[in-house]
């Protein structure tokens, strides 16, 4: 079957079914909340109140869906690029949920709403529509997945000349279960010579172009040689905005904080170049502080028991401290002094110097490898957090003698290092620890650092618990 550009029409039909189908899921989780606050045995925590009448509370249900959809809608919940990509629709319907939780409440003090809104019935409508839209959001994505509406909300992409960074783009989608794109092929250009084993299929020669994306139904260019002359480049983007197809150029001469990128007048004269990130804002800089102070006062005080049965079954197995003291650099290349439960029986480095563990170390303890699938062995750095070398949230840090050599062969290592490092972070989540790929896990560092959120860390620390893949 020939492939036919359904892309934007399926897309939007999509996603008006999404949309409509909110308003009723979003009811139906205000109602689930009412009935708990009114009508289950829950009825009876707090004050208890009087059954009220479902008609004349139905307007406050009206309301409180109207307020929901809106909220998502806002956070952009209802985008093409999230009809595939679940999980991250699910961070913004919490977002949306706690912005409607604290304007309800607000609301209910400013405005004298008949029947009073009870603030049970808010906390509960809160759990019981994060469930209905998880359950639909979850289950909406299951059945797109294993239907032909998949193939039609796909975007078929042809990269114009090759590079490195094209390389990584046709392995990044590959690679992505996810993806909302599909990679068709190369159009040559003459320029860059595509490698021998290429896993895109030429489809033809840039003389050739309105063809191709005509017989191929191109949806999306990627120019990835920025060889061709600038005069060339604006008649590609003139005829891809002729032909309604994406117009997207690789930035090879801006390969960290590309999101950064921002226009800045010099004089009157305006140029490209990376603007501030997030994270150093003054209040984004204090609220991620005091979540982390707080944050490492608790998980301090609830690990003191943990660790003090690890401390004894550490100490049984092998003679020798229960801390392993161990340097690492920081924020602006900071040496501080790690700390972990020893997991690795002592003097594990004598012979063969710094190095990661690896899968079946012959140096872990038998409760190592326990706690290292667990990540039980990082609970003292809950200390380091609390005297500010550390964050919860941040690029995992490396020792001094290991990124000595990072830096001098890997790009880009050094920017990582622009934030504290953290308990956890966005490549460990991803299954990137340990022995794994460094040029994958500073991708992802860098992705943290230049699209932080506190909505991101919170992600993410959920995402610590169920994160066990290649913690050796």
């Amino acid at each position: 079957m020939s492939p036919t550009r359904t892309f934007p029409r399926t897309r939007i039909f999509l996603l008006s079914i999404q949309l409509g189908s909110g308003f009723i899921v979003c009811f139906l989780g205000l109602s689930a909340g009412y009935w708990l606050r009114f009508f289950s045995p829950l009825r009876h925590i707090g004050v208890e109140p009087l059954d009220p009448n479902y008609r004349t509370y139905l307007p406050l249900l009206v309301f409180g869906t109207l307020c929901l959809v809106g909220s998502f809608a806002y956070l952009e919940l209802y985008d093409g690029r999230l009809l595939l990509r679940p999980h991250e629709a699910i961070a913004i319907i919490v977002r949306g949920i706690f912005f409607w939780f604290l304007f309800f409440l607000s609301a209910s003090l400013i405005i004298d709403f008949n029947p009073a809104i009870s603030r049970m019935f808010v906390a509960f409508s809160c759990i019981t529509t994060f469930l209905a839209m998880t359950i639909w959001r979850y289950a909406f994505y299951f059945v797109l997945v294993h239907s032909r509406w998949r193939d039609r909300i796909m975007q078929r992409v042809a990269l114009i000349g090759w590079s490195e960074e094209a390389t990584r783009v046709v392995h990044a989608i590959s690679q992505d279960q996810t993806s909302a794109y599909r990679v068709c092929g190369l159009i040559t250009t003459g320029g860059a010579t595509v490698p021998t084993g290429n896993c895109a299929p030429v489809l033809g020669t840039l003389d050739d172009f309105e063809t191709i994306i005509q017989s191929h139904l191109i949806d999306t260019i990627v120019v990835a040689d920025l060889n061709i002359s600038r005069d060339r480049l604006l008649d590609l983007a003139t005829e891809c905005e002729r032909l309604y197809v994406a117009f997207n150029i690789i930035p090879s001469f801006f390969q960290i904080f590309v999101s950064g990128l921002k226009m800045q007048p010099i004089s009157g004269v305006p140029i490209l170049g990376i603007g501030s990130l997030p994270i150093h804002g003054v209040i984004n800089h204090l609220l991620k502080r005091t979540i982390d102070m707080v944050g490492a006062s608790v998980g301090l005080v609830l690990s003191m028991p943990v660790m003090a049965v690890l401390a004894v079954l550490i100490r049984r197995e092998d003679s020798g401290p229960i801390l392993y003291r161990q340097v690492r650099v920081g924020r602006q290349g900071h040496h501080f002094t790690i700390y972990k439960l020893r997991s690795m029986r002592k003097d594990a480095e004598k012979d063969t110097g710094p190095r990661w563990a690896v899968q079946k170390d012959a140096r872990r303890l038998k409760i190592g490898m326990f706690m290292r699938e667990w990540n039980l062995d990082e609970l003292p750095q809950f200390w380091n957090i609390l005297k500010g070398d550390m964050s919860l949230v941040g690029p995992r840090p490396e020792r001094p003698e290991l990124i000595a050599q990072f830096e001098k062969e890997i790009p880009h290592y050094n920017p990582r290092h622009e934030i504290r490092p953290g308990l956890t972070g966005w490549a460990q989540v991803n299954g990137l620890r340990g022995n794994t790929s460094l040029h994958e896990r500073i991708r992802y560092d860098l992705y943290y650092i230049e699209n932080w959120s506190l909505w991101l860390d919170m992600q993410i620390l959920l995402l610590t618990f169920s994160s066990r893949k290649n913690a050796y």
